[in-house]
């Protein structure tokens, strides 16, 4: 007979085995979301899990189309998330730009999933939250140099999204604005808000923690990134940012145009469609609004202050600190734009000074100097690429060392990529990063990489995982990373990884006042 004590402790071990049994029989790519139950696949050779095509919002289309994102609909049984959701209606496309999603849909707000193998819901991981580039027009989560494979196993669940695009968007018109009390455009930056809001809400259930959120993008992902920071009701959705050649700080131009500025050009245009009520707009097909927003003499669609999720210029929420006061890391690639230096010679440099900064420009050939044929192409990929997209960065860096109260580190991505199918080789271009902080170089059609480019990817998905987990880019075996709010040190990204003083800031601060709008070429 059976002591009252044994009979305890063969029902606690029959627990335990019960408990065993389930969680060996359960299946780890099964995980229940708030609106159902959805079925992932295994990747890299069965280390990451990944979960494609969620809708974490309902179809933007019909009455939804130019609305708010609303919630996602619910479903019955799983859903297979094996394969990415359809990329947003865009146009035009860039040629280095290759999408592994079914085609091109209205239907398209999805986000992706990746999560180490071993992940589960009590892993409580830091969730690094992806957002694309491409102008605000073009772009897609499923572009193979996003994939998932790598990041996941430096210990991070990476979230990757979709958001509406170019026309479906950003259209800000006065009838939108009537009818949603006074505020119209940013579409595109509330699918965000809503996919950080699914974020908070589902994963925890893949493993990751939804308190601990890095958002970090590149180009018009990176300029997103510094507006929500801004914008109030994306704030507390995320710790941590991450902005790789890009901010809303324009150069020689308000950073964000208002609704006024934008309506009645938009309304005019869509008045030049043949339609004259909303319901007559909405009624179009999708293909026919996205082929007339490609048109000459279109329109330019993109963030605007809209009373409702930006109230004022970003400019204007930095300088009074009321952005996101969360940890920085961001920077820009050396050679961003180029093509200014093509045939470049020095006597042109200094016709190129003479035109665009007449009495300044001995102080402009100070900063950008050419007395030789070399100097002068390699300062007009300087000019280039300031006036493109890295004044825009360094203000947006800038101004969170001022009023952000937080850690900001600065880098500068010096690494000149190979000649690949799309890219002129040995340049740091614009999106040159991307392939080395998500560990996908053999991604990139044509490309020879080297071993150093190898390691330099290693390194920087450490420091870009360690800043995502503490705040801290920092780890072992890593050359030192200063803070930049400290000492106003850059780290410099290169065959070599090494850290020196800001060299810059002179050539930003003389932009800043002197500039000619735009910019002309000799």
């Amino acid at each position: 007979m059976l002591s009252g004590t044994r009979i305890i402790c063969l029902l606690a071990v029959g627990m335990l085995m019960l408990g065993f049994s389930a969680r060996v029989g359960a299946d780890p790519l099964m995980v229940k979301t708030a609106q159902g139950k959805v079925h992932g696949k295994m990747i890299n050779e069965d280390k990451v899990r990944a979960f494609l095509g969620i809708p974490y919002a309902a179809p933007p289309v019909g009455e939804l189309r130019w609305k708010a994102p609303a919630p996602p609909v619910p479903w019955k049984g799983k859903r297979e998330a094996t394969k990415y959701g359809a990329h947003c209606m865009q146009g035009p496309v860039f040629a280095d730009m290759i999408f592994q999603d079914g085609g091109e849909s209205e239907d398209c707000l999805y986000l992706n999933v990746f999560t180490p193998a071993s992940a589960d819901e009590h892993s409580m991981l830091p969730v690094m939250f992806w957002i694309h580039g491409g102008g605000y027009f073009a772009g897609s989560a499923s572009e193979p140099r996003h994939n998932g494979d790598f990041l996941p196993l430096k210990g991070v669940v990476l979230v990757t999204i979709n958001y509406r695009l170019g026309v479906f968007g950003f259209l800000a018109t006065s009838d939108l604005a009537k009818e949603a009390n006074g505020a119209a455009g940013n579409y595109g930056l509330m699918d965000m808000v809503a996919a950080l809001d699914w974020v908070h809400a589902n994963i925890e259930k893949f493993g990751g923690d939804p308190k601990n959120v890095t958002i970090f993008g590149e180009s018009a992902g990176s300029s997103a990134v510094s507006t929500l920071m801004a914008a109030a009701s994306a704030q507390g959705l995320f710790e941590k940012a991450i902005g790789e050649s890009g901010g809303a700080m324009n150069l020689g131009a308000p950073d964000t145009p208002s609704l006024a500025e934008r309506e009645q050009r938009e309304q005019d245009w869509v008045t030049s469609l043949g339609v004259s009520t909303l319901a007559e707009l909405r009624d179009l097909p999708a293909q026919t609004i996205a082929e007339a927003a490609q048109r000459q003499g279109a329109p330019g669609f993109s963030p605007v202050i809209d009373g409702k999720l930006l109230t004022e210029p970003i400019a204007a929420t930095y300088a009074a600190g009321k952005q996101a006061h969360v940890p920085l890391l961001a920077g820009w690639n050396r050679d961003e734009q180029f093509q200014l230096s093509v045939g470049m010679t020095a006597a042109k440099w200094k016709e190129f000074a003479a035109q665009n900064y007449g009495e300044r420009a001995a102080e402009f050939l100070s900063l950008y100097p050419g007395d030789t044929d070399a100097q002068a192409a390699r300062s007009a990929i300087d000019y280039n690429s300031d006036t493109f997209i890295a004044f825009g960065t360094w203000k947006w860096i800038d101004a969170q060392t001022r009023t952000g109260d937080a850690p900001v580190y600065r880098y500068h991505f010096e690494q000149p990529a190979p000649p690949s199918k799309f890219h002129p080789g040995w340049f740091a271009f614009h999106s040159d990063d991307i392939e080395y902080v998500f560990g996908t170089l053999d991604t990139r059609p044509g490309a020879d990489w080297l071993p150093e480019d190898r390691k330099l990817s290693d390194e920087m998905m450490d420091y870009w995982t360690n800043f995502a987990k503490t705040g801290d880019p920092n780890g072992p075996g890593l050359p030192l990373w200063p803070r930049f709010d400290k000492d106003g040190t850059v780290l410099h990204l290169d065959n070599e990884i090494t850290a020196g003083p800001d060299t810059t800031r002179e050539r930003y601060e003389f932009l800043l006042k002197w500039m000619p709008k735009p910019p002309a070429r000799p």
